[in-house]
């Protein structure tokens, strides 16, 4: 069993991961290395910012449990409002831009693949394939 609380466990170490830019913030509470084959992690997306996103190596569930935003699918050109109770999932590795709102939006997310920890966005949005160090 495996039991991690976010203030003592993911707080201030590598396992929060903040955008260079500024615009999100990436707390991992569940990697690739606790080997369940996903990772789960809570997400903030600062208000205001705009962050363009395309995963074409893993398929991400985002649940919103706080705040608002929206979600741009480039495929279609829709916006798809974000608000507490909302899910989306990038199921065909949309490409996508996820827009804060007027307050910082909160969300849970779980990814497939499992993501390491190290994960960065490159320039066009997306996250490398990487596999946990045995």
């Amino acid at each position: 069993m495996i039991v991690r609380q976010l203030e003592q466990d993911v707080l201030g170490t590598p396992r929060e991961v903040h955008a260079e830019n500024g615009h999100w913030i990436s707390r991992r509470l569940v990697l690739a290395d606790d080997r369940v084959g996903f990772s789960f992690h809570e997400t903030i997306i600062r208000a205001g910012t705009e962050t363009l996103i395309h995963y074409d190596k893993h398929i991400e569930a985002v649940y919103c449990v706080g705040g608002d935003g929206e979600i741009h699918d480039h495929a279609t050109a829709i916006r798809h409002p974000i608000r507490n109770g909302t899910l989306y999932l990038l199921n065909q590795h949309d490409r996508h831009t996820l827009c804060g709102g007027s307050e910082d939006m909160r969300l849970i997310c779980v990814f497939n693949p499992p993501l390491t920890g190290q994960e960065t966005h490159d320039k066009n949005g997306h996250y490398p394939l990487l596999t946990p160090s045995d």
